[in-house]
């Protein structure tokens, strides 16, 4: 792991527990803990981060982290979801995402598709969309319409919330939509940091034929502070195969289709 992927890593793992100590944090991603005391002085200058006495906690100015920096935490099982996910999609679908680092990876495998990638005189797939990041990156991809809702930015997590983007998802309909989640638990279902992010995820969960929660294992049993919803907006919930059998009976019971998807490094 170089120093960029490991302070992706640090700043996930310091999203997910608000605080983190340096010992912890070294043994965790497998450095010494004079690394590790440079990389959150380093993220400290970025304002990433704030130091304190023996580790670090998450910046008021970083309240939920931007994509950017979330990339390597659970790459495997992300990627596993994403794969999963994508096979879902048909050619000619509109396809709604959240913001958020399982569906940017979705995106990215959407893009790579050899039959949305063909030439033609139309798109072969329509994504609609409140992430800033995924926008910027299919953008360049011709034969893949963009759709952006529009809205005000949220600084800390590239996602655009708000009436405009309300105002947008109201008029349209999508076939199937893939919203992330900072946590998922069978009794709250899916939420996440935020009720403006929440509001605009469940709108675009509710415009779709089909919605879909994706999260890897880690989020499950975590609760957040603004809930989007479980089976009464959702119909599956795809997540990696470090899912315990346990939960995902209980998701079951509860009415919500719960699909494994195996990571490519799992045995």
């Amino acid at each position: 792991m170089n120093r960029h992927e490991r302070m992706n890593a640090l700043l996930e793992l310091l999203g997910e527990r608000g605080r983190v100590e340096v010992e912890e944090a070294a043994s965790q991603l497998e450095v010494s803990a004079a690394t590790m005391r440079r990389d959150m002085d380093a993220l400290a200058d970025q304002q990433l981060l704030t130091r304190t006495r023996g580790g670090a906690v998450l910046s008021s100015v970083a309240y939920d982290l931007p994509i950017r920096y979330k990339r390597a935490h659970h790459a495997a099982e992300k990627e596993a979801v994403a794969q999963a996910a994508a096979k879902l999609v048909e050619r000619g679908d509109v396809v709604g995402l959240s913001g958020g680092t399982t569906t940017t990876e979705i995106a990215r495998v959407l893009a790579t598709r050899p039959e949305f990638a063909e030439a033609g005189p139309q798109p072969h797939l329509t994504i609609v969309t409140n992430s800033l990041n995924i926008a910027n990156e299919l953008a360049v991809r011709p034969q893949i319409k963009i759709v952006l809702t529009g809205g005000v930015a949220h600084s800390r997590s590239f996602e655009l919330v708000g009436p405009f983007s309300e105002l947008v998802l109201q008029q349209i309909s999508v076939d199937i939509a893939f919203i992330g989640a900072n946590g998922i638990e069978p009794v709250m279902g899916a939420t996440v940091h935020d009720e403006a992010e929440a509001r605009i995820n469940r709108l675009m969960a509710e415009r779709a034929r089909r919605a879909v929660v994706v999260a890897d294992s880690s989020k499950i049993g975590a609760r957040c502070f603004a809930r989007v919803g479980g089976a009464d907006v959702f119909d599956t919930l795809i997540t990696d195969s470090g899912a315990r059998e346990s939960v995902r009976r209980e998701f079951g019971e509860r009415g919500l289709r719960v699909v494994a998807a195996r990571p490519a490094t799992d045995d």
